[in-house]
């Protein structure tokens, strides 16, 4: 599995600034919070629009999913698999 590269679309300090220190499903660019569930499910639905999901190449895709997986699964919520 590939590593998310650097996007040169994002500003990560912009997460940072936005989000505070949290754990980021993509951490390079700072996208896609998971650390609240309000953030677990937000970030499931916008990587799962195709807009946002074409931004990154059909690997890192899967690896910003199976990250957003896991701390859906930590926090005990259920989130649609047939996005995968």
């Amino acid at each position: 599995m590939a590593n998310i590269k650097r996007r040169d679309d994002v500003n990560p300090d912009a997460g940072i600034h936005d989000h505070g220190d949290v754990e980021f499903a993509d951490p390079v660019n700072n996208k896609y919070p998971i650390d609240t569930d309000k953030h677990i499910r937000a970030a499931w639905s916008y990587i799962n629009h195709e807009d946002n999901a074409d931004e990154y190449d059909q690997d890192e895709v899967k690896i910003i999913k199976k990250r957003i997986k896991r701390a859906a699964d930590d926090h005990g919520i259920e989130i649609s698999s047939d996005d995968e």
